[in-house]
């Protein structure tokens, strides 16, 4: 559910019209979300040795300093959390409020509202990875019943009554001749593609706090993959087949249009719910995994030790997760989110690359240490290093894309990474204290 509920957040609702305004047949539409899983799934390979070799709390930042120098694991914790954390959650809280005054007709304001779903979801995780598993487990229920209800409706509307549907046509399967163009178009569909499926990587955060992380952490993270591949295609497919291509990329809100053709404006109503239950689901995963990269740090003496503190009855980083709310209701009622939420896309793809690549220092360790053979090696990614290769490719091309099409914002994104550099020298004296003393 950890693992799940990472991914599916509301792009599943909406970032298929993207893709289909971009690639015109049904074959290449399903297959952008084929490749895009497929990428997920070899990622998620990857994460899951990273995992067994490191059940760290921290995840990306543990694999980042173990591999390559403390410094780069610092600044993907310091643009984790003023960028890719709280930019990220501040946007979607306050994508929630909005969809809460839609039910509501409520005069309170809408930052008020998201503030407050934060604050929620921050006491709640203060309780105990137990707790807030379980809330995540819920919301991750109602999100895969809210995917199961527009598969379904959407297959009443197809089968029952046709007259509704649209006529889609299978054959072409592409949409222009093979060249360089359609190779570049499809890649182009890769964005909005990778963005729905980001987010398996989180569950490596609270690995430390997973019973048994080398052998539950690998199947959580394949069975969890597997599983969104399987919604987000079926989902498509009756996207496709309900709407056809061309109605496809009309529809900016492409769920809302299948529940509406198939129920009314009932339809409508319950698909505007559930993508309201699919915000707060991804801030209760949010709340409970991020906040573990700030502990790690903090053990590690390159923030306040009182971000490592445990709490005396939930065991649970409560600072941290204290912090992680403080950043994220500041964006919100700052008003910045949405320009920052612009410069979370270079920084997570940078750091996704750079943490796959992790697997090639450790596996050429392997290499040199002596009696390797001989250890037990526990998972290891089928492929490699070619799959492992492929991954961190598109993860880079993914940056450079970005970095292309928006050079201001990818130009900001990379000055707040920099600002951290005097910030770790800062507290290194303190973390070398640490060191020491152990």
């Amino acid at each position: 559910m950890l693992v799940m509920g990472g991914i599916v957040g509301s792009g599943i609702f909406i970032n298929p019209y993207v893709v289909a305004g971009l690639v015109h047949t049904p074959a290449l539409i399903l297959g952008a979300w084929l490749a895009g899983g497929a990428i997920a799934l070899a990622g998620a390979f990857i994460y899951a040795e990273l995992a067994d070799r490191l059940p760290k709390v921290g995840g990306q930042y543990a694999y980042i300093r173990e591999a390559y120098h403390p410094l780069l694991g610092f600044l993907y914790g310091w643009i984790c959390l003023l960028v890719i954390h709280a930019g990220g959650s501040a946007a979607v809280a306050v994508t929630f409020a909005k969809y809460f005054h839609v039910f509501s007709r409520s005069a309170i304001p809408e930052k008020l509202i998201a503030v407050a779903v934060v604050l929620v979801f921050t006491v709640v995780n203060c309780l105990g990875v137990r707790a807030g598993g379980g809330v995540q487990s819920v919301f991750m229920l109602l999100r895969m019943v809210a995917i199961a209800m527009i598969v379904a409706c959407g297959a009443r509307l197809i089968f029952w009554t046709p007259a509704n549907a649209a006529h889609t046509a299978w054959f072409p399967l592409l949409d222009r001749p093979p060249s360089f163009d359609l190779l570049t178009v499809f890649g182009a569909t890769m964005i909005p593609v990778l963005f729905a499926y980001g987010g398996f990587q989180t569950s490596n955060y609270v690995a430390g706090e997973i019973r048994e992380p080398r052998k539950n952490l690998p199947k959580a993270l394949l069975l969890g993959v597997m599983g969104v591949i399987v919604l987000y295609v079926c989902a498509n497919f009756i996207y496709v087949q309900a709407l056809s291509p061309a109605g496809l990329a009309a529809s900016a809100t492409p769920a809302s249009a299948v529940m509406s053709r198939a129920l009314g404006a009932l339809g409508g109503s319950l698909i505007a719910v559930a993508i309201a239950i699919s915000t707060l689901g991804f801030l209760s995963q949010a709340m409970l995994s991020y906040p573990r990269v700030a502990f790690a740090m903090a053990e590690d003496g390159v923030l306040p030790g009182v971000f490592a503190r445990l709490g005396s009855r939930s065991r649970a980083p409560v600072a941290a997760i204290a912090l992680l709310g403080t950043l994220i209701s500041a964006t919100v009622l700052l008003g910045t989110y949405e320009q920052i939420l612009s410069y979370v896309v270079v920084m997570d793809w940078l750091f996704f690359g750079l943490s796959a690549s992790c697997l090639f220092v450790f596996r050429a360790r392997d290499a040199r240490r002596a009696g390797a053979a001989a250890q037990d090696l526990g998972y290891r990614v089928p492929g490699h290093p070619w799959t492992t290769g492929v991954f961190v490719a598109v993860a880079w091309l993914v940056v450079l894309n970005t970095i292309y099409k928006y050079p201001r914002n990818a130009g900001v994104a990379l000055c707040i990474l920099f600002a951290g550099v005097p910030v770790y020298f800062l507290f290194r004296g303190r973390a070398r204290r640490l060191l020491g003393s152990k």
